[in-house]
């Protein structure tokens, strides 16, 4: 009897100050959360060792930390524009080289996304504008920017890092959001340092930010520096994360298939014929 009472007179005083119990988030029947935003980052050419414990990675270090890192992330193939096409399309729709343009009709996330009534955008740095298709500009490679391979994918799904939301107005992110860095800050051109500290100074207040509400920064790599094993880092850090080392074996396609399942969507060609990662979550 006093419990009750004791219970209601709390549900009045929440009410009165306007406040409610949040209701928990629930994990997707998938055993992956539905997050409000998933933003991946892809950085280039370096293999698990280079960055997990080096001192020029302090960052990428730190967010290992926090986060779930994977001791067994493979990519797909060599070179690097496969691994980006994998990773939206769940196929490197046969392509073998780095050469551009390349033009599909296949599904994607993107499409997959918007049949479900959600959003995805890609964001690159040093793109020239919104809805360039062009090959090369600057330190912008399009063979770094699957989506813009894809026919179905709109100008306005195809945008400039400028357009990246302020720390402001994260909540206007679309669903998923790739990032691809321009080819200095992605180390490809140049050292292990200058990408980390890209990473930090552009989305740590992201990373900062997603704890807090209900969102998660995915960090991977395209391929390693060019050995068959082709060990990569691959970091998730945000709401619902369990900190850890994870030993099991992932790829790009368990990561499409984890943003997938988050969304209750089916798998995309390859990515349909793998699981989606569920041991990290709390």
């Amino acid at each position: 009897m006093w419990i009750r009472v004791v219970l209601a007179l709390a549900t009045v005083v929440l009410v009165a100050t306007g406040l409610t119990a949040a209701a928990p988030r629930e994990p997707a029947a998938s055993g992956v959360p539905r997050f409000d935003h998933i933003v991946l980052v892809m950085f280039e050419n370096r293999a698990y060792a280079q960055i997990r414990g080096a001192a020029d990675a302090p960052y990428l270090n730190a967010l290992a930390d926090q986060g779930a890192t994977f001791t067994r992330s493979y990519a797909i193939t060599h070179p690097s524009q496969p691994n980006y096409i994998a990773l939206f399309s769940g196929s490197t729709q046969g392509v073998t080289s780095n050469d551009c343009p390349q033009r599909f009709t296949g599904p994607n996330l993107h499409a997959q996304l918007a049949g479900a009534g959600l959003t995805f955008t890609g964001y690159s740095e040093s793109m020239p504008a919104d809805g360039y298709t062009g090959c090369v500009s600057g330190t912008y490679q399009r063979k770094h920017n699957s989506w813009a391979n894809f026919s179905s994918v709109t100008a306005t799904s195809n945008r400039t890092f400028a357009s990246f939301p302020s720390p402001a107005d994260f909540a206007s992110l679309p669903t998923v959001a790739f990032v691809t860095p321009d080819m200095c800050n992605d180390m490809h051109d140049c050292p292990v340092g200058t990408g980390d500290s890209w990473l930090r100074t552009n989305l740590d207040a992201y990373a900062r930010w997603a704890k807090t509400h209900n969102s998660l920064l995915i960090v991977t790599f395209d391929e390693d520096n060019h050995l068959a094993v082709n060990q990569i880092f691959t970091v998730f850090a945000g709401a619902r994360v369990e900190p850890g080392s994870y030993p099991g074996k992932i790829n790009h396609y368990s990561v499409l298939r984890t943003i997938e399942a988050a969304y209750g969507l089916p798998g995309l060609n390859a990515a349909a014929n793998l699981s989606p990662i569920t041991d990290i979550w709390t």
